[in-house]
């Protein structure tokens, strides 16, 4: 039997923010409130358990800004890298300087409260597509 992850927690200083960021750059919804304040968003129809883990925005007093341990990365599924990077960018995302030199295959950005994510180039599918053909697609 094996683990696979059900849900990603990050502290944040603004949960209302960070929740309503993450449910348009995921395309998640409001799945449930807890009384201190976290907010628990995912797929809809799905939620937690389902094929894609959840995020619970946790309030923090001291949520740590920047070069997380453990970053996401996230891949458009309807829409080439540029025009994915202009929507994230729209919604409230910053470009991040980590040191990068220019050629790499992804954009290092950072939300609303400056958690650094990462936009890569290839384009997948989304999560429910049964079409065995398109999963062999070649990135467009």
């Amino acid at each position: 039997m094996a683990c696979r992850i059900s849900e990603l927690v990050l502290d944040c200083a603004d949960p209302e923010r960070l929740a309503a960021f993450w449910s348009e750059v995921l395309d998640y919804v409001e799945l449930d409130r807890e009384e201190d304040g976290s907010i628990e968003i995912g797929p809809a129809g799905t939620g937690f358990g389902g094929p894609q883990p959840t995020l619970v925005l946790s309030p923090s007093t001291d949520p740590r800004a920047g070069k997380l341990p453990l970053h996401i990365d996230v891949s458009a599924t309807d829409r080439d890298q540029d025009a994915e990077l202009e929507r994230l960018l729209a919604l409230g995302a910053v470009r991040a300087d980590v040191g990068q030199k220019g050629d790499e295959g992804w954009h290092v950005l950072a939300d609303p409260e400056g958690n650094e994510f990462c936009l890569l180039r290839r384009r997948i599918e989304p999560v429910g597509d049964t079409d065995p053909a398109a999963r062999n697609r070649p990135p467009r």
